[in-house]
């Protein structure tokens, strides 16, 4: 994610930030602009709206709500144009179903979750994937249903009918790290899970009713073979097939190619984020001991259709540094994988995927 700024005093300010802590001033994130922003608070008639805060300038003639979310919750920080006739925001519109709030671990649970699908929501918004402000106070993406184990009744985290459910238990940090290694995973956090959970939604929209079937087929396998068997195939063999490095980003891309795909789509939504935000802080970059030497690091979101391969090429120092800094602070890898030639022909397949979509050609199918 690119870096923010205080536009009334300049001082950093961060995504999920509510209050400036240079100035005092309230923040919010403005959806329509894909930005932060110091507001104010103004009286217009019977109605109290915010608009941005400005120095030495002319007022701002833009108008915003703040999210019901955070009036009543203080669960959110996104703005909502005066305009518009939903109470709430482009991203908490698309929850449907909010777990009992009643419970008391679950308020921080819900919060948890719904500012890991902010992010989510702004890098989908980003690549163009979902309208910033959709018509009519309705929602453009997936919905979600955070939802809580009861008796007998245990919930799985996945996607169906473009729903996305999540366990809410997945927002407990020793509980997700207890899966993690239960199923052997070397990466499961809650934005990876809205990654993942993500791509199924988005072959459904850009690969099936894209007309992609057939270039999809050729790259990831032919998904019409039984999913459920797939799957049980999988966990049978201890999730593991012989030399999946050299095919997959994960093991768990092996079970079926859909989740191939799914796994393959989070991956990429990863690798723009973190060139996003390396991008932000202006990083350059020299491997010792070899020829390599990134100038400057550029954000792929920036660069209308940028060359995948340029991608890779930042994106292998850029996670080198990123893991080495994590051992320093006795952390372990926070990219624990390896992309073999492979995975990053399935990843040049999303890449091409979501630049057609981009540019217009919903029906164009990618090689």
């Amino acid at each position: 994610m690119k870096s923010f700024h205080c536009q009334f005093c300049g001082h950093p300010i961060f995504f999920e930030n509510v209050q400036c802590l240079q100035c005092g001033s309230a923040l919010a994130f403005l959806p329509d602009r894909l930005n932060m922003a110091a507001i104010e608070e103004v009286k217009e008639g019977d109605a109290s709206l915010w608009r941005p805060r400005t120095r030495g300038r002319r007022a701002s003639g833009l108008r915003y709500r703040l999210c019901h979310n955070h009036t009543t919750q203080n669960a959110c920080n996104f703005a909502v144009p005066a305009q518009d006739p939903n109470a709430l925001c482009v991203s908490c519109r698309l929850t449907r179903v909010l777990p009992d709030l009643s419970v008391p671990e679950n308020p921080l649970r819900w919060y948890r979750l719904e500012m890991a699908k902010r992010r989510l929501f702004y890098t989908l918004a980003r690549l163009g994937l979902v309208s910033t402000a959709p018509p009519d106070g309705r929602a453009d993406g997936p919905s979600f249903e955070f939802l809580a184990d009861l008796p007998g009744q245990p919930v799985l985290t996945g996607h169906a009918q473009g729903v996305i459910t999540l366990n809410v238990s997945e927002a407990d940090d020793a509980e997700r790290v207890r899966r993690r290694e239960e199923m052997h995973e070397p990466y499961r956090t809650l934005l990876g899970h809205f990654r993942h959970e993500s791509g199924h939604y988005y072959w459904d929209r850009l690969i099936d009713e894209g007309g992609r079937t057939a270039g999809f087929r050729r790259v990831f396998g032919d998904e019409r073979q039984d999913y459920q068997q797939a799957l049980q195939a999988h966990y049978a063999r201890g999730g593991t097939v012989p030399d999946w490095q050299e095919r997959f980003v994960s093991q768990y891309a092996s079970s079926h190619p859909w989740e191939d795909w799914a796994e393959t789509w989070a991956h990429y939504l990863h690798m723009v984020d973190l060139l996003e935000t390396a991008a932000s802080y202006d990083t350059r970059l020299r491997i010792a001991g070899q020829e390599l030497e990134i100038e400057e690091v550029v954000t792929p979101r920036e660069a209308g259709h940028p060359d995948f391969d340029a991608l890779v090429e930042q994106w292998v120092p850029v996670t080198l540094l990123v893991n080495s800094l994590n051992r320093s602070l006795g952390q372990e890898d926070a990219y624990p994988f390896a992309l073999s030639a492979g995975a990053l022909d399935k990843l040049r397949y999303v890449h091409n995927v979501i630049c057609d979509t981009r540019s217009g050609h919903p029906g164009v199918s990618a090689n």
